[in-house]
């Protein structure tokens, strides 16, 4: 018996002959890994925001915007550098852009008027910010800091000028808000502690158009100790320098920074800085990260830049271990703060159980070669933690580095 074969069967049959041949779709990829940046293109620090958002573009073209192989969508947000403008751009870049984390922002004042609301979000912070209570007695579980705290480096500095350069009166000077403070007591902590003292600290505000009042105040010591932050440190040394001054200066990690010596002049040759990157560490990403650097931008670079391309690296490394999943928070966190990292831009490292960077830091010394300013590293302290070498419940029962604490000795 033969089958009849009406009209319709023949032409849903051939329709599905058709399609069988017809390419098939491509399968929905994954939706873009979105990362928010928070970071400051206006005022005194807004040199270094630019060379932040300069570091984490770099990094994301080294990896062709694809992490664990998803595609990656940057959005930038301009905090104004205010605390106010980085918390509307916090909430902005949660609620409206649905980021799946934020790298920033840049300034300790920043970040403290925002954590509440991430740790409340859930939202993962990879911060350059420095404020030290993040990471030590108002942890936020959402919070990395894979650069430092405002002191950390300050402590292996502290050191080195007690123990190498045989300070033992100092000075100190710096911005007149959280991290300037948090950076002179960490140094004045472990300078006092090895047998030093600070006997002035001058707190310029942020703002100070001329530094002539606070340098008039210096004398009977053997070294200042400086902390400015941005484009402060250029005004500063340069007009350290018109004030015919000649005592040594150690630095903080932005005073000394590698991106600012193309602007400096001989005020800064000899100045002794200590930061969590150096130019001249011999890795195959540092390499890269300048290599790059100077290419699109024309400088190398620095602290901002180096502190957000190693942020970008931890993502990337979290990111694998999650299988490029960002949806489960606790997941996520826990894989960001498990990371270990050995070839970096500023070496190895791993974080505490409190999500701050364990690492080496760099105690480097301006220095002309050819006709370049350098920083040469003349002292490597590997392994350093937040709490340096102190006990770390003993230190959390103090209280938090402040412009009064430690106080002055009489």
């Amino acid at each position: 018996m033969t089958a009849k074969l009406d009209r319709r069967t023949f032409l849903a049959g051939t329709a599905l002959a058709a399609a069988a041949t017809l390419p098939r779709p491509a399968r929905a990829q994954a939706k873009p890994v979105r990362i928010g940046l928070l970071t400051v293109k206006t005022g005194p620090l807004a040199q270094g925001g630019i060379q932040m958002e300069q570091g984490t573009i770099r990094f994301l073209k080294d990896r062709n915007y694809t992490l664990a192989g998803r595609k990656v969508e940057l959005v930038v947000a301009d905090t104004g550098g205010n605390p106010a403008g980085t918390k509307t751009k916090t909430q902005e870049l949660t609620e409206r852009d649905n980021v799946d984390m934020i790298f920033g922002p840049l300034a300790a004042f920043e970040l403290l008027a925002i954590t509440d609301y991430t740790a409340q979000a859930k939202m993962p912070v990879l911060s350059l910010a420095a404020a030290e209570d993040m990471t030590q007695r108002r942890p936020n579980p959402y919070f990395i800091r894979a650069s430092a705290t405002s002191s950390q480096g300050m402590h292996a500095l502290a050191d080195y000028a007690a123990k190498e350069l045989k300070y033992k009166r100092v000075i100190t000077l710096a911005d007149d808000f959280a991290f300037g403070h948090e950076q002179m007591a960490g140094f004045q902590r472990v300078f006092e502690d090895a047998g030093g003292r600070v006997v002035k600290k001058l707190w310029p505000p942020l703002t100070t158009p001329d530094y002539t009042p606070y340098l008039a105040q210096i004398s009977g010591v053997d070294a200042i100790v400086q902390g400015f932050a941005g484009s402060n440190p250029l005004k500063f040394m340069k007009q350290y320098k018109d004030q015919g001054l000649k005592l040594p200066v150690v630095a903080g990690a932005p005073a000394g920074d590698d991106a600012l010596l193309k602007s400096f002049g001989d005020e800064a040759l000899g100045m002794i800085s200590s930061n969590f990157y150096t130019n001249d560490l011999d890795t195959p990403s540092n390499k890269r990260l300048i290599d790059g650097m100077v290419r699109d931008y024309g400088n190398i670079p620095g602290t901002y830049s180096a502190g957000l391309y190693i942020a970008g690296m931890v993502a990337e490394a979290a990111l694998e271990k999650t299988g490029g999943k960002t949806d489960d928070k606790e997941a996520f966190i826990k894989a960001l703060r498990a990371v270990k990292l050995t070839d970096t831009p500023r070496g190895p490292f791993h974080f505490d159980h409190f999500g701050n960077v364990v690492g080496s830091f760099y105690v480097r010394k301006c220095e002309r070669k050819g006709d370049k300013l350098v920083n040469t590293t003349v002292k490597a302290y590997p392994n350093v933690s937040q709490f340096w070498t102190y006990d770390e419940k003993w230190f959390l029962s103090q209280p938090v580095y402040s412009r009064d604490y430690p106080p002055l000795k009489t």
